[in-house]
């Protein structure tokens, strides 16, 4: 089964900050959206929901 990616909201248009995701059931997938070829970096579902739970609280936040 091939994976459904998408870009991210919050990347960048042209700019560095492109990423893509692809959700399954076992986790997630992320790639640089402008270097496709380079690989994933590839989340279990735990990992990936703990990933999703922290930033949605705030946790990466720079400002």
């Amino acid at each position: 089964m091939q994976r459904q990616w998408r870009k991210s909201t919050w990347s960048s248009a042209g700019g560095p900050e492109c990423v893509e995701i692809a959700l399954d059931p076992n986790g997630a997938g992320v790639r640089d959206s402008k270097n496709r070829t380079r690989g994933e970096l590839g989340f279990g579902f735990a990992q990936w929901s703990r990933f999703v739970g922290s930033a949605k609280n705030g946790a990466f936040d720079t400002r």
